[in-house]
C-alpha cells in the first residue's frame, strides 16, 4: 500500500507540474472534464461506435424516446405516439425544437434520418438497432409513421437507444474519400441536444457547450453546467494522476484494488455502481463442436452446482453485483429469476458426473476472453470436483469467430446487452437459432418469436418466462452475476450513475 501511495504521488507531482491545475478546476471554470483511453476523431456514433461516443452522442443529439429512471420510454423529440396495428407505429413530432444551426426540427427530419439509417448502402453501424423499420412515412409536418415487415413489441425501446436525430440532407455535405465513396462521420454534428460540439481535436478532445437555446421541458433538463470536455488520455496511471490533482473531474473502469485504494484520496468519490452487464458461462448443448460431452444435461448441471458464484459476487466484483439465475439482467424488462436454481453444491456436482460416466473428471477447453482471474477462479471450483479445465484465452473477436464455427464447447463469456433494458437485447439474441445460440432448442426458439410477435407486454412477459424456465431446466447456460464498474470523480461533482453505462452528464452539477 505504502509503495503504491508514493508512486501515485510522485506521478502526481509530475503531472501536475506539467498541467499545474487549480483546486477544483472543473468546478472553477465551470468546466466538467472526463476522460478515457479511446481515441474518438469523430462525434457521430453511426460511423464510429464507441462508447464515448454514444455517451457524447446523448449530450449532443436528442432521440425520438428517452427511457426516464425505470427504464420506461418517455417522450423525447416525439411528443406521442400510437400503434396504428401491429406493424405501423405513428410519432408526433415535437414543435418548437431547433438544432444547433438554427433550423427548426420537423417529421422531414425525422424520416430522413431513420431511412438513412436502416439504408445498407450508408454502412451506419446502428443500422441493426433499428433495421425492424421497413420505411418511416411523413404524414404531415409534425407526423411519422414507421412500417415495419413485422410486429416489433420493443420498438420504443430501441429508438431511445439508437437514432440521432439529423436535419434532412445532413450526409449530402459528406466529402469524398481517396477511394471517391462519401466519408459520413466527418459532417460536422448538428443535433438538438443539451450540448454544441465548439471544438473538436480528432483523437485528443471534443470540447462541448451548452446549448443556450435547448427546448424547456426535455426530460434531460437545462443542463446545469457550462461546458464539458472529454479528453483521451492513453495511459491509466495518468488519468489517475490528473484526477488526484484535479486537472481532471471523473473517470470510470477503475480496477477493483486500485479503486479501494483511491478511497482514501480526500477530493475523491468512488462509487462501485452497478450495470446492465453480466457473466456467463456458454455449453455447446447442440454438439457443434468436437467436444460431444456437454450434450449430456446431467454433466451441464454439474458444472452449474460446482461454481461458488456467491463467492465470486462477494470476493471478486463486490457490491451491488449481483447473483443471476436466467440469461439475462434482473433489470430487463420480463427477465425472471423465478425458475430452477442451482446452488453451489460440489458433493451434486460429483455425482451428476459420476452419473453420466464421469467418476474421475475429464479434461476440456473452458474458453474466455476478459477478466481472466475470474475465469481460473472458476477453474478452481471445477478442478475441486475432479475436472481438469485447460484455459483457452483469446481476445472477443476471434473467441466469438470460434464460437461460431463450432470450435468451443464452454466458455465464460460476459454481455452488455448494447445498454438495452429489455431481455430481446440478451435472451433474446442468444437463443433465436443464430451462431450465438449453441443449445438450437426449437421450443425456445418458437417461443421467443412468439414473444416477439405480440405488442402485448403482459402477454410478452408470459411466453418469455415459459422459455427462461426450460433454459434452466436445461441447463443450457450458468448465469452467473452482474457486473458492477467503478467511478471515480471530484468531490466538487454531484453525480449520479445510471446501470446502463451511460452517464447522464446534462444532469451533473457542481456542489
Amino acid at each position: 500500500m505504502r509503495r503504491f501511495v508514493i508512486g501515485l504521488a510522485a506521478t502526481a507531482v509530475a503531472v501536475s507540474a506539467l498541467w499545474a491545475p487549480a483546486a477544483n478546476a472543473g468546478k472553477a471554470n465551470d468546466t466538467l472534464v472526463w476522460a478515457t483511453d479511446r481515441e474518438n476523431p469523430i462525434t457521430d456514433s453511426s460511423y464510429l461506435n464507441t462508447r464515448e461516443l454514444v455517451i457524447i452522442g446523448t449530450l449532443i443529439f436528442d432521440r425520438l424516446v428517452h427511457l426516464d429512471e425505470k427504464y420506461d420510454p418517455v417522450p423525447l423529440l416525439a411528443e406521442s405516439w400510437k400503434w396504428e396495428s401491429d406493424t405501423a407505429l405513428d410519432l408526433t413530432i415535437r414543435k418548437g425544437v431547433k438544432f444547433h444551426s438554427g433550423k427548426e426540427l420537423d417529421a422531414e427530419d425525422v424520416a430522413y434520418t431513420l431511412n438513412f439509417i436502416v439504408d445498407p448502402t450508408n454502412g451506419s453501424l446502428n443500422r441493426s438497432y433499428l433495421s425492424w423499420i421497413k420505411k418511416a412515412e411523413v404524414l404531415d409536418k409534425h407526423k411519422v409513421r414507421l412500417v415495419m415487415d413485422k410486429p416489433f413489441p420493443t420498438a420504443l425501446i430501441f429508438l431511445a437507444g439508437a437514432g440521432n436525430i439529423l436535419p434532412k440532407g445532413h450526409y449530402e455535405k459528406a466529402p469524398a474519400r481517396a477511394d471517391g465513396k462519401k466519408d459520413f462521420g466527418a459532417v460536422p454534428s448538428d443535433g438538438t441536444g443539451p450540448y454544441m460540439v465548439t471544438e473538436l481535436k480528432p483523437g485528443q478532445s471534443v470540447l462541448m457547450e451548452r446549448n443556450a437555446n435547448y427546448w424547456a421541458g426535455s426530460p434531460k433538463g437545462i443542463p446545469p453546467i457550462g461546458k464539458i470536455l472529454f479528453r483521451t488520455i492513453k495511459d491509466s496511471n495518468t488519468r489517475t494522476a490528473e484526477l488526484m490533482t484535479g486537472a481532471i473531474d471523473w473517470v470510470w473502469d477503475v480496477p477493483k484494488d486500485e479503486a479501494e485504494r483511491m478511497q482514501r484520496a480526500p477530493n475523491l468519490t468512488i462509487e462501485n455502481a452497478k450495470t446492465l452487464r453480466f457473466s456467463y458461462l456458454i455449453f455447446d448443448a447442440k454438439g457443434r463442436s468436437p467436444d460431444k460431452r456437454f450434450m449430456d444435461k446431467r454433466v451441464r448441471q454439474a458444472l452449474m452446482h460446482a461454481i461458488n458464484r456467491k463467492s465470486l459476487v462477494d470476493n471478486l466484483v463486490g457490491a451491488p453485483s449481483e447473483l443471476i439465475h436466467s440469461p439475462c439482467h434482473p433489470d430487463q424488462f420480463a427477465c425472471s429469476s423465478d425458475v430452477t436454481k442451482y446452488d453451489y453444491n460440489p458433493d451434486k456436482a460429483k455425482k451428476l458426473l459420476a452419473e453420466a460416466g464421469h467418476p474421475n473428471g475429464f479434461e476440456f477447453d473452458l474458453h474466455a476472453y476478459r477478466e481472466r482471474h475470474i475465469t481460473e477462479a472458476v477453474i478452481g471450483d471445477l478442478v475441486r470436483v475432479g475436472l481438469k479445465p485447460r484455459l483457452v484465452y483469446l481476445q472477443y473477436g476471434p473467441l466469438v469467430q470460434a464460437v461460431h464455427k463450432g470450435q468451443v464447447a464452454v466458455a465464460n463469456m460476459t454481455w452488455g446487452s448494447s445498454s438495452i433494458p429489455d431481455i430481446s437485447a440478451s435472451t433474446g439474441h442468444f437463443f433465436t437459432g443464430s451462431p450465438d445460440d449453441l443449445s438450437q432448442d426449437k421450443e425456445v426458439i418458437d417461443l421467443i418469436n412468439q414473444a416477439n410477435g405480440t405488442i402485448d407486454p403482459d402477454k410478452r412477459k408470459g411466453i418469455l418466462h415459459t422459455a427462461l424456465k426450460k433454459i434452466a431446466d436445461e441447463a443450457y447456460w450458468v448465469p452467473m452475476f452482474s457486473y458492477a464498474k467503478f467511478y471515480a470523480y471530484s468531490n466538487a461533482l454531484d453525480f449520479k450513475a445510471t446501470s446502463d453505462e451511460i452517464p447522464q452528464f446534462y444532469k451533473a452539477k457542481w456542489k
